[in-house]
């Protein structure tokens, strides 16, 4: 809502600085946006006289004047202007000047002739013709009309010498969309009174308006109010300088006087007004029902709208005439031949008028204020209002009479005042008589205990409402600061967000960067991923109102997120990246409303030196810091999103929790690079299950510890990992630690064969080991290895 503070003067009279208003206003509860001077961007241009003119020297088109404006010495301005004579008052950019749009202003010379500025058209002062329709189009503006005197600023004369604040009004304020709302509101702050005017209508004009024009509402639930006055002779034309400029403060196109007077109203009022034409209304009647059988009609704007049957109109006997509450119908509107005139004061169903322009794609000043559900008790005020200002400008004649349909009366709300419960929900002790001040500064008034509501405030139901009032107007600032009370509460990291926690500092420790991606993913994800067509998890949740193809599900997988922010930093030439991502995805369950959402965690990587074992150890770092159970890898070599030689399963008592590896060549191209990518895909959710008992203190060993080397023979597709699991199992209890240290292919070793050598290390708590008790624990582990692996001893 934009508020003009000249406008605003008629209401209430302060004298604060726009600082000052707008500090004063935000704390009482109307929070200012912006605050614009319409004068920032017109500077050091004057009215000026015209002394003389003469004809340019050097140029057939050209005229050097002598302006008076207002200094010691007329100035020299040439112009190429036709429209300027001897004696004319204009607009005069003096030398250092700046236009609208940010044009500068300079002197110079024309041909030889020094001109010290510009004359300037009202379309170089950001001006239209609806804001002056006096004004020469293709010429300098002449001022002569325009009750300027020599040496006044321009902004004085167009009304430029003015603040607009922009108010950001809650949807449960309707009456703050009007002038006179944020009136009362700036009066209650300032603790000034309100100066509130009553229409005045003095009629008499020919005729009878029961005999010319009768209305009908067949839809109550729909109009809950429909007055509606005429006006006859009407005069059409530009409505006067000081209603254009307050419009055009307002971000309104002034058009003419009648149009002009329903915005006028609007913005004053906060009541949407029409205007019709009166030959137009078939039969001298008006009805306001829902659409039906009509399938059309084109509005004002010149569009042809789609009718549905529920749709609110304004009809006469024979067809629509205008979209209730939203915007009026061509072929009523008022043209520069209109004679006699009807003003429509309604109040509609807010509901139904925002289905409609939602529908229809046309979202109104009018429509959006019946949106809030605006009060009904307005409608009579803001025809009478109208009604007021055409005799004012002489633009009709108002017959007598109103017709009113009243089909809803709000019903008086009255609260009682509860000091000692405000007190306590405000920890304040502001006395019962301030409180009853407060609210009389809102036009509120309090009556043996009860607090009277106005129609205009349908925010006031209940105390907590009258309590931010006294609030607002005690002062937020003045309110005591306490502890809260009740219940002690304690603050802290869940189990899960420690946990996640520490795995963001191991995976930054380890130079991956942290990353956010979208849970809205595109479909063609798994494809480039090179998921199977029966891969479970392409059975994606679609959204209903996605943004786009690209965002239309969601994601049941992290890894073309990740590789969507690798692909980007590798077409932005980095030539490394380390990622990490705690993500969630969705995967639905049938017969279940809602998905389960677990969280991966994520890593990615390319760049010079990475690998698998790079990435292998970065997991394993993780999970240390993590302290997860015993784990082991196991190779996978069936998944297409891979390369089949280096990516394997991380298995936590044999349960899978996660895989690693090279993401597979093709689908890196699929993303456009064409270097080894990397991936981790871990499932978070697990890991929280998987994990090890708290460390505590163990003291260092007493008894030394023995070591053993072992170096069997195996089959070429026996992995490391599984003869260390081999191992471990048949040691038992002395065995502390396993360390590979050798792996050959060569003399002495059978093609399809290799020799793989580890150091074994075995200690006892209350004793030094002998042979006696190392040798039945290598004789396992060698029987072991024979029956499970057919590795054999070297």
């Amino acid at each position: 809502m934009n508020l003009s503070r000249k406008w605003l003067k008629e209401f209430v009279d302060i004298q604060a600085s726009d600082r000052e208003y707008a500090e004063t206003m935000t704390i009482a509860g109307q929070k200012v946006e912006t605050t614009t001077r319409l004068d920032e961007e017109i500077k050091n241009v004057k009215v000026g006289k015209v002394l003389s003119i003469v004809r340019h020297q050097n140029s057939d088109h050209m005229w050097v004047c002598q302006i008076d404006v207002g200094e010691a010495e007329p100035i020299q301005i040439v112009t190429g202007a036709q429209n300027v004579h001897q004696g004319d008052l204009v607009p005069a950019a003096l030398h250092n000047s700046w236009l609208a749009g940010g044009v500068h202003i300079t002197k110079g010379k024309l041909r030889g002739e020094v001109s010290n500025g510009m004359l300037c058209s009202i379309q170089e002062l950001g001006l239209t013709h609806n804001d002056f329709p006096d004004a020469c189009q293709d010429g300098i503006w002449i001022l002569n009309d325009e009750d300027a005197h020599v040496g006044q600023d321009i902004n004085e004369v167009i009304g430029n010498d003015d603040s607009v604040v922009e108010f950001e009004i809650t949807n449960n304020r309707p009456d703050c969309y009007s002038l006179i709302g944020l009136a009362r509101e700036t009066a209650a702050a300032f603790n000034v009174p309100l100066k509130l005017h009553e229409p005045v209508v003095k009629g008499g004009g020919p005729g009878e308006l029961t005999a010319l024009l009768d209305v009908e509402t067949p839809d109550p639930d729909l109009c809950l109010r429909y007055t509606a006055r005429m006006v006859r002779n009407v005069k059409i034309g530009p409505s006067p300088k000081w209603m254009r400029q307050r419009l055009r403060s307002a971000g309104i196109r002034p058009i003419n006087n009648i149009v002009d007077i329903t915005n006028y109203v609007m913005v004053e009022y906060g009541q949407p007004m029409h205007a019709f034409d009166y030959r137009y209304v078939g039969g001298g009647k008006i009805i306001v029902r829902r659409a039906g059988a009509d399938k059309t009609l084109t509005t004002l704007d010149g569009n042809v709208r789609k009718l549905t049957p529920e749709m609110l109109v304004i009809a006469d006997e024979t067809r629509p005439v205008g979209l209730a509450g939203i915007m009026g119908g061509e072929n009523s509107e008022i043209v520069p031949d209109t004679v006699d005139v009807v003003f429509e004061s309604a109040n509609f169903d807010g509901t139904s008028i925002r289905k409609t322009a939602l529908a229809l794609g046309m979202r109104t000043e009018a429509s959006a204020k019946f949106e809030k559900n605006i009060d009904p008790m307005l409608t009579l005020p803001a025809v009478d209002r109208a009604c007021e200002l055409v005799e004012l400008l002489g633009a009709g004649e108002v017959l007598d009479g109103v017709i009113d349909i009243l089909n809803y009366i709000p019903a008086p709300v009255a609260l009682p005042l509860e000091p000692d419960r405000i007190n306590a929900l405000l920890g304040t002790n502001i006395p019962e008589a301030d409180m009853i001040e407060y609210l009389r500064r809102e036009q509120i008034s309090v009556s043996d205990g009860k607090i009277i509501v106005p129609t205009w405030r349908p925010d006031l139901r209940r105390m907590a409402d009258v309590a931010e009032e006294v609030a607002r107007f005690y002062g937020y600032n003045e309110i005591p600061t306490t502890l809260m009370r009740g219940a002690t509460t304690r603050g802290g990291y869940s189990p899960s967000q420690k946990l996640e926690n520490k795995a963001g500092a191991a995976a930054r420790a380890m130079g991956y960067s942290e990353i956010i991606t979208y849970s809205f993913v595109s479909p063609a994800g798994m494809d480039m991923i090179r998921a199977p067509k029966d891969d479970p998890r392409r059975n994606q949740i679609k959204l209903l109102n996605p943004l786009g193809e690209d965002s239309s599900v969601m994601r049941t997988t992290g890894i073309p997120s990740m590789l969507d922010i690798l692909a980007r930093n590798f077409a932005y030439h980095n030539k490394a990246a380390r990622l990490y991502e705690l993500a969630k995805i969705y995967l639905p369950v049938e017969g279940e409303p809602l998905p389960r959402e677990p969280k991966l965690l994520m890593l990615g990587c390319y760049g010079p030196g990475e690998d698998f074992y790079t990435l292998k150890g970065a997991v394993e770092g993780i999970l240390s810091q993590l302290n997860v159970l015993p784990y082991s890898f196991e190779a996978v070599t069936d998944d297409p999103t891979f390369h089949p030689g280096r990516c394997a399963a991380l298995l936590v008592d044999g349960k899978r929790i996660g895989l690693l590896g090279q993401i597979h060549p093709l689908a890196a191209q699929n993303y456009g690079m064409d270097c080894e990518v990397y991936c981790a895909e871990l499932s978070f959710t697990e890991l929280l299950t998987v994990l090890a008992p708290e460390k505590t203190f163990t003291a260092l060993p007493r008894f030394p510890a023995t070591s053993r080397d072992l170096a069997v023979v195996c089959d070429e597709a026996v992995t490391v990992g599984a003869l260390e699991n081999c191992i471990t199992s048949a040691a038992g209890k002395l065995l502390r630690e396993i360390k590979l240290f050798d792996v050959y292919r060569g003399v002495g070793i059978l093609p399809g064969k290799k020799s793989v050598a580890f150091s074994l290390s075995f200690r006892a708590e209350d004793r030094t080991l002998t042979d006696a008790d190392i040798e039945p624990a290598m004789d396992k582990i060698l029987k072991a290895l024979e029956q499970n692996l057919n590795a054999v001893r070297r």
